[in-house]
Parts: C-alpha cells; sequence; structure tokens
C-alpha cells in the first residue's frame, strides 16, 4: 500500500518545481500563456487516511503534507449562477464580433461587482477558453504559422488598469504584453503602433483590469476614456473589470434592477429635450453585475450548497468526513460568515484547512473556524479583548447574519455618480 502511494505522489524535485518556479504575471505574453496551459493545475494528491499516511516513509509523509497544503489553499475555480450568466455574455459577443465581418467599432462589456466576487477570475477563464478553440480553428487553417501575424500570436492580452493612469501609460502597459518597448514615443506614435500591434499579433480580445483606477474628475483619466473608446475600432472586442463600475463615472448615473438583477441606465435630459443619441460608451458597451451568493430560496440554498460540495471534494484532510462542509448547520455558518462572497468564502476554508493540519484535527468544523478572522471581521483597529464585550461575548452563531453587508436585499447599492 505505502509503496503504491508514494509512487503516484509527485518527486520532491516536482513539488519543489510547483511551489518555487518563478511565476509570470498575466500581463505578459509568457504570463498569460502560462495561465491559459495551467489553469486547473496542479492536481491534489490522493486521500489517505492517517494510518494510510503513517505507513509512508518520513520524507514522504513532508511531501504528501506539503501537497495537501498546496491544495487547500488553492481552491478549485467553480463556475457559479452569477459566473455562468457572465460567462454567457463575454461568449455571445467574442464569438459574434470575431464573425463580424464589416462592422467598424466592435461592442464591448464591462463587468462590475464588488471585490472578492471572482470578476477577474471568471473573465480569464472564459477568454482562455474562448482562446483554446480560437488556436484551434487557426491550427486547423494553417498548422504551422498564423498568416499576417508577427512573432506572437496572442488572440487575448491582459492588461492591468495603470494606477495613474494616462493615455501614454495604458498605451504602453498594452504594448508592455507584448515585451519592453522603446519608452521615447509621442502619443499618436504610442496609439499607432498599439493600433498596429493588435492588428499583426492577432489580437481579438482586450481585457482591461481594474477599470476602477480611473477616477472621471481627473483630465488624465477622461482622456483614458476616450482613448479606450478609441481602441473599440481596432477589431478587438474590449473586456473592462472594475469594483463599482456604476459609481465611477465612466457611465451616467446607473440603478439597480431587483427584479431584473441587473444595472439600469436612465435615460439622458438632453435625449428627452433635444433627441440626441446617447453617449458612445453607453451604446457600445453592455455592462454586467457579478453578484454574490444568496441564501433566500430553496434554490439559492441549493446553489451555495453544490459550491461547497466542489471545495469539500477538494480539500484534503485525514478526518474529514462526507459532508464536512454540506450538512447540518455548516452551510449556514459559512454563508454567515462569508455573506455570499466567493473571495471572502474561499480564504475562510483555506486559512482554516491551514490551521486544521496545523492543530492536528484534520477536519474543518464551526468551533475552529470560529477562531478564523478574514475580511471584514478584520479587527486591525484593535484586538478583540479592546472590542466591545457583548459583541466579543456573543457566539458568532446568534450575531445578527448582515452586519457586515455590502449589498441588502435589493441588490448592491449604487453610489451617485455624476458622469
Amino acid at each position: 500500500m505505502n509503496q503504491d502511494v508514494s509512487a503516484e505522489l509527485p518527486t520532491r524535485t516536482q513539488i519543489a518545481e510547483l511551489i518555487i518556479r518563478p511565476r509570470h504575471h498575466r500581463d505578459t505574453f509568457e504570463g498569460w500563456q502560462h495561465f491559459r496551459t495551467s489553469r486547473g493545475m496542479p492536481a491534489p494528491p490522493p486521500m489517505l487516511t492517517a494510518a494510510q499516511r503513517g505507513l509512508l516513509p518520513a520524507d514522504r509523509r513532508a511531501d504528501y503534507d506539503l501537497l495537501r497544503r498546496l491544495t487547500n489553499v488553492n481552491l478549485p475555480i467553480q463556475q457559479t449562477p452569477m459566473s455562468a450568466r457572465v460567462a454567457r455574455l463575454i461568449n455571445r459577443r467574442l464569438n459574434g464580433n470575431v464573425l463580424k465581418q464589416d462592422d467598424p467599432t466592435l461592442s464591448g462589456i464591462m463587468v462590475s461587482g464588488s471585490g472578492n466576487h471572482g470578476k477577474t477570475a471568471t473573465v480569464c477563464a472564459v477568454t482562455a477558453a474562448f482562446e483554446d478553440t480560437w488556436l484551434d480553428l487557426h491550427h486547423s487553417l494553417n498548422p504551422n504559422a498564423i498568416e499576417g501575424t508577427l512573432d506572437l500570436h496572442a488572440p487575448v492580452v491582459y492588461v492591468q488598469t495603470p494606477v495613474t493612469a494616462s493615455p501614454k501609460s495604458l498605451c504602453q502597459a498594452i504594448l508592455n504584453f507584448f515585451g519592453p518597448q522603446p519608452r521615447q514615443l509621442t502619443l499618436p506614435q504610442l496609439i499607432r503602433q498599439v493600433a498596429a500591434s493588435l492588428r499583426d499579433h492577432g489580437v481579438r480580445a482586450l481585457i482591461l483590469d481594474d477599470i476602477n483606477r480611473l477616477r472621471m474628475h481627473r483630465a488624465d483619466d477622461q482622456d483614458v476614456l476616450d482613448l479606450i473608446r478609441s481602441l473599440m475600432s481596432f477589431q478587438v472586442t474590449l473586456i473592462l473589470t472594475g469594483v463599482n463600475i456604476p459609481g465611477m463615472g465612466l457611465l451616467r448615473e446607473a440603478k439597480w434592477d431587483a427584479r431584473k438583477r441587473q444595472w439600469i441606465l436612465p435615460p439622458l435630459e438632453t435625449t428627452r429635450v433635444h433627441g440626441l443619441e446617447v453617449t458612445q460608451t453607453e451604446r457600445r458597451f453592455e455592462m454586467v453585475e457579478l453578484d454574490r451568493f444568496r441564501y433566500g430560496t430553496n434554490r439559492e440554498i441549493e446553489a451555495f450548497t453544490d459550491h461547497l460540495r466542489g471545495i469539500e471534494v477538494h480539500l484534503r484532510l485525514m478526518n474529514a468526513k462526507q459532508g464536512m462542509l454540506t450538512t447540518g448547520t455548516m452551510p449556514e455558518y459559512l454563508f454567515r460568515r462569508c455573506e455570499g462572497v466567493v473571495g471572502i468564502l474561499g480564504r475562510l476554508i483555506a486559512d482554516g484547512a491551514q490551521e486544521a493540519m496545523d492543530s492536528g484535527r484534520e477536519l474543518l468544523d464551526e468551533t475552529l473556524l470560529d477562531d478564523i478572522v478574514i475580511g471584514r471581521e478584520d479587527r486591525s483597529e484593535g484586538h478583540a479583548e479592546e472590542q466591545s464585550e457583548a459583541v466579543v461575548r456573543q457566539p458568532r452563531s446568534q450575531r445578527r447574519p448582515g452586519r457586515n453587508a455590502v449589498f441588502d436585499d435589493r441588490g448592491p447599492r449604487p453610489e451617485t455618480a455624476t458622469a
């Protein structure tokens, strides 16, 4: 038994490679290709009981525990009902735009939502799958080369909006995806080079992440928005992601429609009075909100429980029982702790799994997770003993569920914004 299990484990060299290999960020061609070709890795090690683990040689036990820890902190990216809705829209827009023959300006998408909702993960997963399909199509046409492209064929380009954005810095960020670029170029030269690079490298989708870094009261940021509009005529699909896009001024003040569960843009005053058309940004972009899990109906409860089940089968804890996260009061407890936010749930589970290994308990329960502080429960403004005794002494299970909610029952709270 122990020899068979040892043979299934990666070698120490392979484990070291998984952990300490250089990591390229997705905003470079090499980093994006690594993400695209390795997403979903590493594979979890076999599930062992404590007795089976004890049969392993000492060095292999250490390797096995390191693999378990690596697995427990890298939870699988699962599709949720909310991310599936976003994925359908992105796929529809991408697949439609690449088939258009004569449209001079391609429509884009804005993906909004609060932090830790999985916007970047969802957008990158969908566009990486699109790139797989697009490359297969090109391979069928010409297995050895892509006619009309230079050096790198990059159907998808991922760029983070510069912290202090300007038209020049955004152009340089796009060009840097393909490699270091000369800095001594004027803005018109940079724009021409961006247009040439997108065309020459066969780019079909351009992701601009963290677009919420723009502040529309700044003249430079308004110029960046003008540049983004111009990029839409370069035959690429723009996908903008950011926190609270409706409140940052890229669009007019939007209102949340609880029935349709999406942001609705009211008509312009000038449209009613003067008959003018809406702005190009509003016409050409469709905005979608990546919401959190909810727990009010049987369908919503089932979706959240299914997500927990996907996490549960991935975890490697030796005393874990089937239904550890999905039976009893645990689903309600986890929902109350994370308020339905996927990223916060992941941090809670990952931190809890490490504590379960370190303490030797090797399972997750409410008592263990009560000691894990995450997200808005962070007590950085004071230690637990410095907080109100009533809050500290009150059992977590009796605390008001939505005390830190970012969303209310009507959906995200739109911030007032002036365009």
